[in-house]
This record gives structure tokens, C-alpha cells and sequence, in this order.
């Protein structure tokens, strides 16, 4: 089979219309292998060089912290870079309480992202309250203000229970659909339509 190639001006480079062109030429000629491969290619890069967000609100933040030590060491996974921009990082790990003043800032940082963008809630407080459950202040899990990828339970969890959480982060974007798939984008906006920052405290 012989893929052609055209000469495409920068804009198109930029915009990533090339490699799609690409990609639809390949599956229309029925060479899905090669379309596998590129997937398995870019999805293996993406979940070994995952950089989470500096966040945390509780007590949470201090046994994620132990994850950047020399103990647990988080480095030997690719997952050091933890940045402190939004839009530096591929996912935020929502370590501790989050309270209904809190809400418009999560959802504003988890706007900010990266796309790509995963979220971890981590601890029984972002999981469902925690010992705040039915408390007027606390917003009773974040996946009723941003959709959750992984949740990783206990008060707090251990660092090793946040390394297994961020590798099974890592593995689900290993199976992701690079080209073609489930556009995340949308579910995510749907999501977000669906669960309005002012409904949070109802």
C-alpha cells in the first residue's frame, strides 16, 4: 500500500490536520494495524510521563508530598514534574476536603488543563465527604462538581495506595483510543452541563 503525502503548510502542522489526514487514509485502505500501532505508540508516551498538579486542600496533600521523597520516590514512574500552572499539567489529584467555597476554584483548575486531563479523587473526603458526610459545608464527593477518572479511597490513603491510584490512571490511558475513540471533550462537556457549580450545595 502506498501512502501519499502532500506538502502541507504550518498552520496545518499546527492544527494536527496532517497526521489526521494521514490516519483516515490509513483506515480507509482498511490498515487498521498501523493505526493500532500509532495508538499504542502515543498512549505508551502518555502514560509513562503523566504530571500531576500541585493541589491539595488537607491532609491528604502531606502523604502526597512523601511521594516526591527518596522512599516512594514517584520519579521512577515519569510522574515527578509536578507542576504548578494548570495548564502544565495532564492531571489533578484532588487530595483532601473540598468545601462549597472551594468548588469554583476546583471546577476553574480542572478548566484549565491540559487536554488531555484526568482527575484522581483521593481520600475519603473527595470520594463522598468523609467524616463531613451530611455536613452543611462540604461538598459530598467531587464527582458532583468534575468527572472522576480513578477514586482512590482512605483517611488518608498511603503514599503506596496513591502510587497503585496513579497507575491505574496509567493504565487506562494505555487502552484509550487515540485516534477515532470516545471523544473525551464532549463527555466532559456534557458532564460539566449536567453538574453546575450551583448546584453543588442542593
Amino acid at each position: 500500500m502506498e501512502v501519499t503525502t502532500k506538502s502541507m503548510p504550518y498552520e496545518a502542522w499546527k492544527d494536527n490536520e496532517y497526521i489526521e489526514s494521514l490516519v483516515k487514509e490509513l483506515q480507509d485502505n482498511g490498515t487498521n494495524v498501523i493505526v493500532g500501532s500509532f495508538d499504542k505508540l502515543i498512549n505508551w508516551g502518555r502514560s509513562n510521563s503523566i504530571w500531576p498538579l500541585t493541589f491539595a486542600t488537607s491532609c491528604c496533600g502531606i502523604e502526597f508530598v512523601s511521594l516526591g521523597a527518596a522512599r516512594y520516590d514517584m520519579a521512577r514512574f515519569g510522574w515527578e514534574v509536578a507542576r504548578s500552572s494548570p495548564r502544565q499539567a495532564d492531571f489533578i489529584m484532588v487530595a483532601g476536603t473540598i468545601v462549597h467555597r472551594m468548588a469554583p476554584v476546583l471546577r476553574r483548575l480542572y478548566d484549565q488543563l491540559a487536554e488531555p486531563k484526568y482527575v484522581i479523587a483521593c481520600g475519603a473526603c473527595a470520594v463522598s465527604g468523609g467524616p463531613f458526610k451530611k455536613s452543611y459545608h462540604v461538598v459530598m464527593g467531587v464527582d458532583k462538581i468534575i468527572p472522576v477518572d480513578v477514586y482512590l479511597p482512605g483517611c488518608p490513603p498511603r503514599p503506596e495506595a496513591m502510587i497503585y491510584a496513579i497507575m491505574q490512571l496509567s493504565r487506562k490511558i494505555k487502552v484509550e483510543k487515540f485516534f477515532g475513540g470516545v471523544n473525551r471533550q464532549e463527555s466532559q462537556k456534557e458532564f460539566l452541563a449536567k453538574h453546575p457549580i450551583a448546584d453543588v450545595e442542593d
